[in-house]
């Protein structure tokens, strides 16, 4: 996706959200029907039986009527894909979309002349019942695009996203390798020795956000304070989201263009993140400890780092097992846990060898990628230390 800043006037504003609202009333029926099967009741409808259905409440209710039959066909068409990726075990069930959280619509059938540049920072796009709405001219459109997607988030700004395959970076073909290993403090450490971290709010704008969460608990619900409030806490966190992506995307782009593999942990990001909640009956333990833990995972990109180096290079990315990578003596191979001395610092008790801990596991991801510890002969033991498995590689 090629994604641009929108910039609607006022009037063309009002029509784009018109065209949300009719997407989202569509899909959360679309929801609903589906929700309402259970077994042994008749199957719910598939996408042409949900078109003709649109077609007869398009002709008895005049505010559906005056939308975009392809905005709202559209919308049942992204349902029906979404509800195929569920079924093949890809994605999550689709869900209810709400205002002012999931804003957009999709628009297909795009041909050469709906995208066009105006001056050196301008472009427009046409829209159906819109007209042409201008957006910041930032790179050249890829070529052969057939669908872009409009959105709004939650700090009001739109953009234009134009679906296109990007050409993988080709590899520098110089048979170089690196280790990454993903972490909290360190959101990646390269076994080259470098330390990579994701951009997030300076001090300031913490102490900001924080005075207005505290507004936001005494704000009255429905009130035009609470709704001020929220928006200037999404403007800060959009902020916080736009610098993360910024870095994922400047990071990826080098790691790809210096290194021929790039070797990273087999991570479970998904369950590693998973709320401790638990339930009525068996409550979790230590929920906020564990709820800010996740936080800190997602602020580090693990996931978003990891899908754009898929991305960009295709095919020379290793997934290896995590298992030991951090007690493992990148030198020696001895497994022991009192290696560890802390958070940052690593010291074999064996040889002597001594690193930051987390280039120590980089170098081990690294070596794990490359078959350098030995199948058979595994590790050498000292004290009370354990043998490593062999690293299972996954290549993507």
């Amino acid at each position: 996706m090629s994604r641009y800043r929108l910039q609607p006037s006022p009037a063309q504003e009002q029509a784009l959200l018109e065209h949300c609202g009719h997407a989202r009333f569509v899909w959360n029926l679309a929801v609903e029907q589906h929700a309402h099967w259970k077994p042994g009741r008749k199957s719910a409808p598939g996408f042409a039986e949900q078109c003709r259905q649109l077609t007869e409440a398009r002709a008895e209710f005049e505010w559906l009527r005056g939308g975009s039959i392809v905005v709202q066909q559209q919308a049942l068409k992204d349902f029906a894909q979404a509800m195929a990726n569920f079924f093949g075990k890809t994605h999550r069930r689709p869900t209810w979309r709400r205002r002012g959280q999931s804003e957009g619509f999709r628009i297909v059938a795009v041909k050469a002349g709906d995208a066009r540049r105006l001056s050196r920072s301008v472009g427009e796009v046409k829209v159906p019942k819109v007209g042409w709405v201008r957006f910041r001219w930032s790179r050249v459109i890829p070529e052969g695009v057939k669908s872009y997607r409009i959105t709004r988030d939650r700090a009001g700004r739109w953009h234009v996203a134009f679906a296109a395959i990007p050409e993988p970076i080709p590899a520098p073909g110089t048979g170089t390798a690196v280790g990454a290993d993903r972490g909290v403090a360190v959101s990646a450490a390269l076994s080259t020795g470098e330390m990579l971290n994701a951009p997030t709010l300076r001090e300031q704008e913490k102490a900001r956000l924080r005075r207005l969460l505290r507004k936001l608990v005494k704000a009255k619900r429905s009130s035009n304070r609470r709704g001020r409030v929220k928006a200037a806490i999404a403007k800060l966190k959009a902020r916080e989201v736009d610098r993360r992506k910024d870095w994922v995307e400047k990071t990826s782009t080098d790691l790809a263009r210096r290194f021929d593999v790039i070797a990273v942990e087999d991570l479970n990001i998904k369950g590693m993140t998973r709320s401790a909640k638990g339930t009525l009956e068996a409550p979790g333990k230590n929920v906020q400890a564990k709820a800010g833990l996740n936080r800190s995972i997602l602020a580090a990109g693990w996931g978003q780092i990891i899908e754009r180096l898929e991305h960009k290079a295709l095919g020379r990315v290793i997934k290896v097992n995590p298992a030991y990578t951090s007690q493992r003596c990148s030198a020696c191979g001895i497994v022991d846990a009192k290696s560890r001395k802390s958070q940052a610092a690593f010291a074999c008790r064996s040889c002597g060898y001594a690193c930051n801990a987390d280039v120590n596991a980089a170098r081990n991801i690294e070596h794990a990628a490359g078959h350098a510890v030995s199948a058979r002969e595994g590790p050498r033991v000292a004290g009370r230390v354990h043998r490593e498995p062999q690293p299972q590689l996954l290549i993507t």
